[in-house]
């Protein structure tokens, strides 16, 4: 999968966590920037492996920090 695609698959699932469009960028950290707490990191790793067709392993979570982390990671696990 593309790196344009991942992207904007991903801004679509922080869309439907509820996360302004205005605060999502690579650099955005989950927690400090995004505001995102256990219940809504529930319901983003939810929509992550819907969307995107994966399973997300417990040890796997701390390498999803950050909005850039994330793609990397994405482009790693999506074929």
């Amino acid at each position: 999968m593309k790196t344009e695609t991942i992207r904007r698959n991903l801004y679509k699932v922080f869309r439907k966590t509820g996360i302004p469009r205005n605060r999502i960028n690579e650099s955005a950290n989950l927690q400090e920037d995004l505001f995102v707490d256990d219940l809504d990191m529930t319901c983003f790793l939810f929509y992550l492996e819907t969307n995107f067709g994966i399973n997300i392993k417990n040890e796997e979570l701390p390498q999803l920090s950050s909005v850039g982390d994330t793609i990397e990671f994405l482009s790693r696990h999506c074929a």
